[in-house]
């Protein structure tokens, strides 16, 4: 007996409120951008330049006590948090200190990096840094144009090969669909102000793949019954579409959900940027391939004169003997 998460010859009506999704969606993406403008990113290391320690000691954090310890060395904006996993021991206490990046240098000074581990011991002589990581202002500069352009050219990237693979109005609704995904992932980072740094890109760009995955296994279906019901309205051959590619799409998001919900729970607070900006791009991923790129589609039309044949279709390789 085989699973299903959806019924045979679903038939549900995903357009009646097509206007509603898109107007939605519209409102999300103002609410982001403008979260972004007001709040900003919560720039990690990476983007921001400084140093980032990782301390672990079997005594309590106390962040008053590990301001007090390094206000002496006067090192600027320093921030101190404490790191909660539920994979660590009874007795195991973790904080996290990051130092902005000093003035004039090009990197952190390793002086400075053995004064703040000198400073912290006087609370804990057992405490231990099994991390730390550093990056010049120069070099987070140099990172934040790169990763902005990495995403960039992998937008272009997409539309052009759905611009070749179909028409131009499907090209233009799965490329407003990603920038819709993108947009929204940096906002709900703008919104709750997790960190963002360059693991979150790599999560960016493998939302990118996920959704335009997930909408092209659509669209191809739409070509097919294009082709297939030249007598249909466009509208009910896009919910036909979606209603035949349901099962797939849902049963899809549901096992990488999965798998993302266990690294979240037990993959420990390192990855939990990555997988939380993952975990929100499935589920943006899949609503955006249903109700957005579809939706635009709708409202730009598509071409349907398909009537003739391709004469070469299903003969490519029949010259090779069986």
């Amino acid at each position: 007996m085989r699973l299903r998460l959806v019924r045979e010859n679903t038939t549900i009506d995903f357009f009646s409120r097509a206007r509603i999704w898109l107007g939605i969606s519209m409102i999300a993406m103002v609410i982001a951008f403008a979260s972004f403008l007001i709040q900003g990113l919560n720039y990690g290391i990476d983007f921001q330049g400084g140093t980032s320690i990782r301390t672990q000691s079997e005594t309590p954090v106390d962040v008053a006590q590990y301001r007090a310890a390094l206000e002496a060395l006067d090192l600027g904006d320093v921030s101190i948090a404490e790191v909660f996993d539920p994979s660590f021991d009874e007795n195991q206490h973790v904080a996290m200190v990051r130092i902005q990046a000093q003035e004039g240098d090009e990197r952190i000074a390793t002086e400075t990096i053995d004064q703040v581990q000198a400073a912290l011991r006087t609370i804990d002589p057992d405490m231990t840094f099994p991390s730390v990581e550093s990056v010049g202002p120069k070099v987070s500069g140099e990172l934040i144009q790169t990763a902005i352009l990495a995403v960039s050219l992998a937008v272009i990237a997409i539309l052009l090969y759905i611009w070749l693979r179909f028409e131009w109005q499907f090209a233009v609704g799965a490329v407003l669909a990603l920038c819709h995904d993108v947009i929204l992932t940096i906002g709900i980072f703008s919104e709750l102000q997790i960190k963002f740094d360059l693991a979150i890109i790599a999560a960016l760009l493998t939302i990118v793949g996920y959704s335009i995955n997930d909408t092209v296994i659509v669209f191809d279906r739409v070509r097919e019954n294009l082709r297939k019901y030249k007598q249909k309205d466009l509208k009910e051959v896009l919910n036909l579409s979606i209603n035949e590619t349901l099962s797939r799409t849902l049963m899809t998001s549901m096992t990488t959900m999965l798998a993302l919900l266990a690294l979240f729970v037990l993959g420990g607070d390192v990855i939990r940027g990555f997988v939380f900006a993952m975990m929100w791009g499935v589920l943006i991923g899949t609503y955006s391939s249903i109700f957005v790129a579809s939706a635009i589609l709708l409202v730009l039309g598509v071409k349907r004169d398909w009537s003739k044949k391709d004469p070469s279709a299903g003969t490519k390789y029949g010259h090779i003997d069986t």
